[in-house]
């Protein structure tokens, strides 16, 4: 089974090493393709650096990883597409994102670059699982990688059509507290306010977000030791109610005059 690994922090990141290491644990054929730079909140964009129209890709080298290994001056999701029709070979069977050094967690998901790759590839019927740790002065990649071991062995056994969102605290393994379900907070694990506006610009601070969520969601369940999935559902048609559709398709066009 080939693997994608990618994610939004850039080839050179310790999470995206962790994770490819951890594919290759669970006995996954790994393909390592990643952006140049950092895409924290490129959310699924299809942004890219081109030269003379062309998309640039760099063979590179990774320490612990012996397969093929690409830095593409590229956002996640670009990079997704483009290996799910053959830019890099055959079609992986599944994409893996992360580790990302932060949480992504409630309803910031969305702006994630991370979580945006697997959702990518979801859309194209692929299984994707995005990985991410609790931002910190030391992440414990030894925790992050033994829980992405954890689902990825699941994973191999059930080949389930999944869409994940995991978690993981920033604490010693044996400070885990277990593997939990969890729903989307309502909050995020990162905050935006405007701390200054002026006529030609804008001003944004981004900042950890201090409260815990409800309980039983990621945020609330991370803050307390445990590691936490959600299984999110890709871009899907609203069920409106017919009452509305049917109202909707009723309207006459207005004559422009």
């Amino acid at each position: 089974m080939l693997a994608l690994i990618t994610n939004d922090d850039g080839i050179t990141s310790i999470g995206l090493h962790t994770l490819a290491e951890a594919a290759t644990t669970a006995g996954l054929e790994v393909l390592v393709a990643a952006p140049g730079w950092d895409s924290s909140g490129a959310a699924a964009s299809l942004t890219a650096v081109q030269d003379g129209g062309r998309v640039i890709v760099t063979e590179t080298t990774v320490d612990g990883i012996d397969g093929r290994c690409l830095s593409m001056e590229a956002s996640p999701a670009f990079i997704v597409r483009a290996a799910v029709h053959g830019s890099f070979g055959p079609r992986p069977d599944v994409v893996l994102s992360g580790v990302n050094r932060g949480l992504n967690c409630g309803y910031s998901v969305l702006h994630s670059g991370t979580v945006g790759a697997a959702m990518t590839a979801r859309t194209y019927g692929l299984p994707a699982m995005a990985f991410s740790i609790d931002a910190g002065p030391d992440p414990c990649w030894r925790t992050a990688h033994a829980m992405a071991s954890t689902v990825l062995d699941w994973f191999c056994e059930t080949e389930a059509p999944v869409l994940l969102n995991v978690n993981i605290p920033n604490v010693a393994l044996a400070e885990v507290r277990g593997l939990r379900r969890a729903g989307l907070a309502s909050i995020g694990a990162v905050t935006t306010s405007v701390t200054e506006v002026d006529g030609s610009y804008v001003t944004l601070e981004y900042k950890e977000n201090d409260a815990h969520g409800d309980p039983g969601t990621d945020v609330a369940l991370v803050a307390e030791g445990y590691a936490t999935f959600t299984a999110l559902d890709p871009v899907c048609e609203s069920r409106i109610a017919d009452s509305l559709a049917l109202a909707l398709t009723d309207l006459r066009v207005a004559d422009e005059r």
